[in-house]
């Protein structure tokens, strides 16, 4: 079916499902109880995993099918989000024409800085893609300012002439699906439980979908092979007549299309593109969640992005205030002793935290959270054996 094996779709259905359920996945615990803070179910973060999950799966198609590590990837995050605020201040706020806009020109500037830094390999292509990154960061805040509007940021005005939906007048237009407003949310109340759906969380969560659906097949398909094969032996390659570039070149362009359009998304849900997304600490951050979730790996990027994003939300709204609501029933003295150990690890120092889980990771687990997953796995099935073998002496007797 879809042209997948049957393990693949498996997979598929699986991603498909918790896209789906994620409303009711993110929000395990009551609204108002101490532990609601642990809660993610909320448009906006939920936006912000599928997003970034396709922004790792296509980053994964580059680094771990070939081995080729970009320190430049959210230049293309950049470029995709100008050019979707760009389409929405021209042409009309419907985001379908904004995303194809901004994986059309992701894909074509991937392919210029593409070509010329995959004349090296190693050390020396990841910093000539942070250079470029850093150029591109560089030239949106300071030099190209009529077009990226510098460190403001560019944003919609009253004055913009949006062809098709004609210009503003009173307020900012909204974005849109074809009249969908991308911020209409339902709310279900059921209890003490409150569930958010959101028009643009289910876009992100389709194309998420249709994204996975794709780096399934490339992973699957000829292409993908020649890609593993110049990450095992490049000169092995060159020597049975194969070139390896024009297929590192494809993997980076279709990585950078992957980028373009989570920065489309992006620009969809909330209208602002500025320089902050083409910094290197966005190119490493997608960096760290290929690696936490297992590089190589078709579901981990997906779980690293969740991971990360995860903890620079939750984590990063601790307070001591939380922190001193959990522990209240406790003695003074033991309050403010566990709120003063704790005070480092979350709020503004929620880094550290995830900087010792990282730690944590890739000394236990190397193969990131998809090796935990197969650890567990390969623990079950040994211990069914065993049942099935004790039982049968008896059926037996």
């Amino acid at each position: 079916m879809l042209g997948l094996e049957r393990k693949d779709l498996t997979m598929l259905v699986i991603v498909a499902l918790l896209a789906i359920a994620a409303p009711f996945i993110l929000n395990p615990f009551p609204q108002g109880s101490a532990m609601a803070q642990f809660n993610a179910g909320y448009p906006d973060l939920m936006q912000r995993f599928v997003i970034f999950g396709i922004f790792a799966i296509g980053f994964n198609i580059l680094f771990g099918l070939t081995g080729y590590l970009s320190f430049g990837h959210a230049a293309f995050l950049g470029v995709g989000s100008y050019s979707a605020v760009w389409m929405f201040k021209l042409l009309s706020m419907n985001v379908i024409p904004a995303i194809i806009l901004s994986v059309i020109v992701a894909g074509l500037f991937s392919a210029l800085i593409g070509f010329v830094s995959l004349r090296r390999s190693g050390i020396y292509f990841s910093i000539l893609t942070l250079a470029f990154a850093q150029m591109s960061f560089n030239l949106a805040y300071s030099v190209l300012t009529p077009i990226t509007n510098g460190e403001t940021g560019l944003q919609l005005s009253l004055s913009d002439p949006r062809i098709l939906d004609g210009a503003s007048s009173g307020s900012l237009p909204v974005t849109s699906l074809f009249g969908l407003e991308m911020r209409s949310t339902y709310e279900l109340a059921l209890g003490a439980w409150s569930f958010q759906f959101n028009a643009g969380y289910y876009l992100c969560a389709a194309l998420l979908i249709l994204a996975f659906y794709l780096a399934i097949r490339i992973f699957r398909s000829p292409f993908g092979m020649m890609l593993r094969a110049v990450k095992t032996n490049q000169t092995r390659m060159k020597y049975t007549g194969l070139n390896p570039r024009p297929y590192t070149l494809a993997a980076f362009v279709i990585s950078g299309m992957y980028a373009g359009l989570a920065g489309g998304l992006l620009a969809s849900m909330d209208p602002l593109a500025g320089a902050d997304r083409m910094q290197w600490t966005a190119s490493g951050e997608v960096v760290l969640m290929t690696i936490l979730g297992g590089a190589g790996t078709l579901l981990g990027p997906v779980l690293g992005a969740g991971f990360i994003k995860y903890f620079e939300n939750i984590f990063s709204k601790i307070n001591d205030a939380v922190l001193h609501s959990w522990f209240a029933a406790l003695p003074d003295g033991l309050e403010n002793l566990l709120v003063g150990v704790l005070h480092p690890f979350v709020g503004k120092g929620w880094n550290l935290t995830l900087g010792l889980m990282f730690m944590a990771i890739v000394i236990f687990l190397p193969g990131g959270l998809m090796e935990g997953g197969q650890r567990i796995g390969r623990l079950l099935r040994r211990r069914k054996p065993t049942a099935d073998t004790k039982a049968a002496p008896r059926a037996a007797e």
